[in-house]
């Protein structure tokens, strides 16, 4: 929409093609003029030899439009913005691997593979887990993260299709790492980073699934100058002309680049919010020709914390389980503003229609390598007068660090278990993390049970750490309502 409108403010007939009318784009005052049809080559290239127009702008509609760059500008379509060609070097994973090899980047090892012997040779090379996924899909449908060989074979044989056109990815899967996000505005010569932003669910937590904060909440300001100049060489090297997203994973103070998405992420209207200027708008003007000089986008220090949250239809599909993994999941998101992480938190929550508990019981149950961090949780849990009720390997973690915990059933190990606590509302809240193909599916009764009963439930370490903050917020009564523009003013 704000292409559309700054097309306008130059003097442009806009014409929105979109193969979504449920979206506000396609409002009959939004463009001059407005196809429905899908978004294929032969269905754009129909209008194209309707309208004749002076270009093609395929940067704001996500990775659909972006893929019809190529096969467009073969056709003779100008492409508004950055080229056809500097698009593919972003996409085609051996002409990127040779970009980030001349400016001296870093990406998680990785390899390509066209059948499961190839997919084999990949994972005993850089070692388990992998995260596998299709070369050819979106959101990342089908991508799993493996652990054992037995695990990619049933991924392999039942998951994909896997050939020489189609082959799978297998990536080295960054365990525990801090993931950013960096949305930037380039003109083909100079670079503005519009916002760095950090999730707050580990890595291999699908982008869209996962919370954000901008800024950054617990990177150090050396690690975040890194991550800036990375982006910035990427933007300059690829001939970014618009709108570019960078995803990173901070592992142990090393940096690796895990995508580049040459066109607007779904974080820029995010961003544009919480910093107070219209990106898109600017993008767009600046893909028609105009430089980025022309513009104030000197970055200001900002005194607030903005936090984006994603919304699930969990409710709504019986048999759908609540984990996060790699594979989007999430149908919107909501955002929270104020001047502390806690009480930014505690408002992303309420706007995503989660009622965090003050008091209670709140139910802990957390894989082996999380336990020693549910420590630390438990005993913010317990300062601000909650109950703790764990299963018998988290509560014998619990206890030996002289926490008080009451000792629960598991759903297999018989009755009463805390099935039948959830469902006799004797627990508030929970928090349950979890790995393997076998944990995973023995615990999925007990997060179906949480979702049916409207349990506010977490299922990461950072999920839970921000949600005792988010709760200490609300219990000091400091959440207060101000206008968008008060905070970027």
């Amino acid at each position: 929409m704000h292409a559309a409108f700054a097309m306008k403010e130059l003097g442009y007939e806009s014409i929105m093609v979109n193969c979504n009318p449920e979206t506000v784009s396609t409002d009959y005052d939004t463009s001059d003029r407005l196809y429905f049809e899908p978004l294929t080559f032969e269905d754009v290239m129909a209008i194209v030899r309707e309208e004749n127009p002076d270009g093609v702008i395929v940067q704001f509609g996500g990775q659909t439009p972006l893929k019809l760059a190529v096969p467009l500008a073969k056709a003779g379509v100008p492409i508004l913005g950055t080229s056809a060609d500097a698009i593919d070097r972003a996409e085609d994973r051996e002409r990127f691997d040779a970009i980030l090899e001349k400016l001296g980047l870093s990406r998680p090892q990785g390899g390509i593979a066209k059948g499961m012997s190839d997919a084999i040779e990949v994972a005993e090379r850089i070692g388990y887990p992998v995260v596998v996924r299709p070369s050819y899909v979106l959101g990342g449908r089908a991508m799993e993260i493996v652990d054992s060989e037995a695990q990619l074979d049933d991924y392999i044989a039942t998951a994909v299709n896997v050939s020489g056109d189609s082959p799978v990815l297998v990536d080295q899967y960054l365990r525990d790492a801090i993931e950013c996000d960096v949305d930037v505005v380039a003109d083909g010569t100079e670079v503005r980073i519009a916002g760095v932003m950090q999730h707050i669910e580990e890595a291999g937590v699908h982008s869209g699934d996962s919370a954000c904060t901008l800024p950054p909440y617990s990177l150090d300001d050396e690690i975040i100058a890194e991550i800036r100049r990375q982006t910035e060489a990427l933007a300059l090297k690829l001939g970014v002309v618009g709108l570019m997203n960078v995803q990173f994973a901070v592992k142990d103070r090393e940096i690796y680049i895990l995508e580049v998405n040459p066109r607007a992420s779904r974080t820029v209207p995010f961003v544009a919010k919480a910093v107070g200027r219209p990106i898109a708008k600017i993008a767009a003007r600046i893909m028609a020709g105009e430089k980025l000089g022309a513009f104030d986008l000197a970055e200001r220090k900002v005194d607030h914390i903005a936090i984006k949250e994603a919304v699930f239809p969990f409710a709504r599909f019986p048999g759908v389980d609540i984990l996060l993994g790699p594979e989007m999941k999430s149908t919107g998101e909501v955002m929270g503003l104020d001047t502390d992480f806690g009480r930014s938190f505690a408002k992303a929550q309420l706007a995503a229609g989660v009622r965090l508990p003050t008091s209670g019981r709140v139910f802990v149950s957390v894989r082996d390598d999380d336990k020693d961090a549910m420590v630390e949780i438990a005993r913010g849990l317990k300062a601000q007068g909650f109950e703790i009720v764990a299963t018998r390997g988290t509560a014998r973690v619990l206890a030996d660090a002289g926490i008080q915990v009451e000792l629960v059933k598991k759903a297999h190990e018989g009755r009463p278990n805390i099935i039948d606590q959830i469902k006799d509302r004797r627990i508030d809240m929970v928090f349950n993390t979890t790995a393997g193909s076998q944990a995973i599916s023995d615990s999925y009764s007990l997060r179906r049970e949480t979702l049916m009963n409207k349990v506010p439930y977490f299922t990461t370490v950072a999920g839970c750490r921000a949600t005792v903050q988010a709760i200490a917020a609300i219990r000091a009564g400091t959440l207060e309502v101000r206008s968008l523009q008060s905070y970027s003013a």
